[in-house]
């Protein structure tokens, strides 16, 4: 029998639409409009659709209303995480506690997003990634399936650092094919892509792409060897 338990606290809006099987924790707001699959848990303090703000100074173009959220079937949101409006959520995702996933993001399924992780607005992470803990999907960047982030991994998407309207043409996030990893503490200049199965070491500094299946090291990063062929995605 299909069941529906919420505590106390909890705010739901118009036109939402639920699955079966729903655990709602304390505190929860659930915008208008989302629609939420089936045996879904989603602890205390999270806030799911919420409408972007802009700053005043803010370089990016005035949104409208966005579209409602969509959370898949099986998912768990934890502890005070937050989805914007206009994100769509996969099957069997993970999102760990303290969560931020922004407006116009993908999420494939099966992908876990590790407990303070920041994934900002116009994303595609695909399916079965593992974002750990605190790591920074830069706006604008494109994860494909398979692809592993490590803690406090860094991506960035404006080489102009805020300066001069010149930087308005080229921003631009990273992107990371598919079994692409990158270890913890490195940090991904804007616009490089590393390729299939590109490997890159913790700590280190992408200035160029990472070509497929070499492993880069350094400040900057550099080709040190291939990667070993037990560690390519084809033979897991």
């Amino acid at each position: 029998m299909a069941s529906f338990e919420t505590g106390k606290n909890v705010v739901i809006g118009e036109n939402v639409e639920f699955g079966e099987n729903i655990v709602i924790g304390h505190n929860v707001i659930i915008y208008d409009g989302v629609k939420i699959g089936d045996n879904v848990l989603i602890q205390d303090n999270v806030v799911i659709g919420k409408q972007p703000s802009r700053a005043k100074n803010s370089i990016l173009p005035e949104v409208k209303k966005l579209p409602p959220t969509v959370i898949g079937s099986g998912v768990t949101i934890g502890t005070s995480s937050i989805i914007y409006a206009n994100s769509e959520i996969g099957d069997d995702v993970f999102i760990a506690d303290l969560a931020t996933i922004r407006e116009r993001v993908t999420v494939g399924n099966k992908t876990i997003v590790g407990r303070g992780v920041a994934i900002e607005n116009d994303c595609q992470v695909g399916s079965f990634c593992k974002l750990e803990t605190n790591s920074y999907i830069t706006a604008y960047s494109s994860l494909e399936d398979y692809v592993f982030i490590a803690p406090y991994v860094v991506t960035t998407n404006d080489n102009y650092m805020a300066r001069s309207k010149e930087r308005l043409k080229h921003f631009k996030g990273v992107t990371v094919k598919k079994g692409g990893r990158i270890g913890a503490n490195a940090t991904i200049l804007p616009g490089k892509t590393i390729y299939e199965d590109g490997a890159v070491a913790a700590g280190s500094l992408v200035s160029k792409d990472v070509q497929s299946e070499e492993l880069v090291v350094g400040h900057p990063a550099k080709k040190v060897r291939e990667v070993p062929e037990d560690q390519l995605l084809r033979n897991q």
